[in-house]
């Protein structure tokens, strides 16, 4: 684990964004840990976010020529992460759709800058991968590529076809998913805390049940 992931975990521990306890998933599923990124709800917490999805970015030494938000989470994502961007590389512009196509002014379903090159999908996580599908389809019909996709957690639950939505998302696109952090991660930093020691049985176990 990188330094700016275990940062991530505990900035997200302090935000109340990742939680330990006793959730009940959209999948049905009881799990030991949530994770809602809509609590990243303050300027200062906006930023640090697009912080650590610019980090994700250029630690993994990708080609990036626009980054694309879908609506509406999207949105704020792809906005704070190129301005971090631009302070660590350099300016960068970025994209976002529209729920409902304009009908007037200059039209379309897209806000911000052309889609061309290698575009970034940015997204807070990948359950079913509506949005990243819709997206996919957006960027290829302005005859860009899809470079690959970022999320804040990839919590690497296997779903119906046993394999995680994360892996279905990368096998059906053909584009690597980056993850600020995985569930691999929360485990070591628990691992190397003593402050939650007490919840390591309940998620490795949940792991063990559900894990990739």
């Amino acid at each position: 684990m990188l330094d700016y992931q275990k940062q991530f975990i505990a900035y997200a521990l302090q935000c109340g964004v990742l939680k330990f306890g006793d959730f009940q998933l959209k999948s049905g599923r009881a799990s030991p840990y949530f994770f809602n990124t809509g609590l990243f709800n303050t300027g200062e917490r906006l930023d640090k976010l697009g912080q650590f999805y610019a980090q994700t970015l250029i630690n993994a030494e990708v080609a990036v020529d626009v980054l694309y938000g879908p609506a509406y989470k999207g949105i704020p994502l792809v906005s704070t992460t190129a301005i971090a961007y631009s302070r660590l590389r350099g300016d960068i512009p970025f994209a976002f759709n529209r729920k409902e196509a304009k009908d007037h002014g200059e039209g379309g379903v897209l806000v911000g800058a052309p889609l061309q090159g290698n575009v970034w999908i940015l997204d807070d996580v990948i359950t079913a991968g509506t949005s990243v599908r819709e997206s996919v389809e957006i960027i290829r019909a302005a005859s860009a590529t899809v470079a690959g996709v970022v999320i804040a957690l990839d919590r690497q639950e296997k779903g119906q076809n046993r394999i995680s939505a994360v892996q279905e998302v990368s096998q059906q696109f053909g584009v690597p998913v980056l993850a600020i952090i995985s569930l691999a991660h929360i485990i070591e930093f628990i691992e190397q805390s003593t402050e939650f020691s007490d919840k390591l049985p309940i998620i490795r176990g949940y792991r063990q049940q559900y894990g990739i």
